[in-house]
């Protein structure tokens, strides 16, 4: 399990860069084409690109319970979930990460943060109506489990820089076509025919590329923290039952982000939930392989 952390780590940190240089290549474009700076791009680009990773670093929970307009879970309204948190906590040694709720009828999960000593697990109100104890138990459990397998920081931080990637990638997209659409006089029609070209090609590869790498960072590591999960509350078939229950349901969450999809226990589009084969653009392994590796550990 170790050795499969350390893995992650390694993946994590190459698909993060891909992602920064990605993400970098597209202000480059705006500040070269568009903006004109000349050889000043590649530095306005870098600083830029920096900038935008490190305010994800740093607010990267507050970014995405913000998107949630989650609530902080309370004791005497959520006695259940600190309960079942903290005897996990005990149970694993992990600090005790802070505890939000989202209002909203689907059955989802995440964990957020920046470490462990800064980590966030937030639950639908969907899930707490609908599962069990033990059931709950593997969810909370799981989420804590890619907070131990140092998971939350850089699939967060990717999730909010692949989501600044497509917005910038439509920006450019829309700011060329229009500047060759106007005739402008600053540029020639050469380079209006670059410009345009380097807008359709960020247009087409921005969407397909933030779909791949938002699926490396999640496919497998989903399987880790099922595992994790299952060690910390020795009891493999509560997370499995939950998953069943989760997949089952169709309500749909209201409060997605496309960007931040790969944070969720299961994927928050209802349509890419398969138990029968599994979808190539899903972020997610399907659920019916999920819970049969579950019932499989010994």
């Amino acid at each position: 399990m170790f050795q499969s952390i350390r893995s992650n780590k390694t993946k994590t940190t190459a698909i993060v860069a891909g992602i920064f240089l990605f993400f970098a290549g597209i202000v480059y474009a705006i500040s070269f084409f568009l903006l004109e700076l000349g050889h000043f791009a590649v530095i306005f680009a870098l600083v830029i690109s920096f900038l935008v990773s490190f305010g994800a670093y740093w607010n990267s929970d507050k970014i995405v319970l913000r998107l949630h307009s989650a609530r902080p879970a309370t004791p005497e309204q959520d006695a259940k979930l600190n309960n079942i948190l903290e005897g996990l906590c005990i149970a694993s040694g992990m600090p005790k990460p802070r505890l939000y709720v989202m209002e909203d009828r689907a059955l989802n999960a995440f964990a957020t943060g920046r470490n462990p000593n800064n980590a966030v697990i937030c639950v639908t109100t969907g899930l707490l109506d609908r599962l069990d104890y033990y059931q709950l138990e593997g969810v909370v459990a799981h989420e804590l489990a890619h907070i131990k397998n140092y998971d939350i920081l850089l699939q967060t931080v990717a999730g909010i820089m692949i989501g600044a990637a497509l917005i910038a990638s439509r920006f450019v997209s829309r700011a060329m076509i229009r500047g060759r659409s106007g005739g402008s006089s600053n540029r020639s029609g050469y380079g209006a025919l670059i410009m345009l070209a380097i807008g359709l090609i960020f247009a087409i590869l921005a969407p397909i590329a933030g779909q791949l790498l938002k699926m490396s960072l999640s496919r497998n590591r989903e399987f880790l923290a099922d595992a994790t999960g299952a060690k910390f509350t020795r009891n493999p078939e509560a997370l499995a039952s939950a998953l069943e229950a989760i997949s089952g349901s169709t309500i749909p969450m209201q409060t997605a982000s496309n960007a931040t999809e790969g944070m969720y226990i299961v994927t928050p589009c209802v349509e890419l939930r398969s138990k029968r084969k599994s979808n190539p653009f899903s972020t997610h392994p399907p659920i019916e392989k999920r819970v049969e590796a579950l019932r499989n550990l010994r």
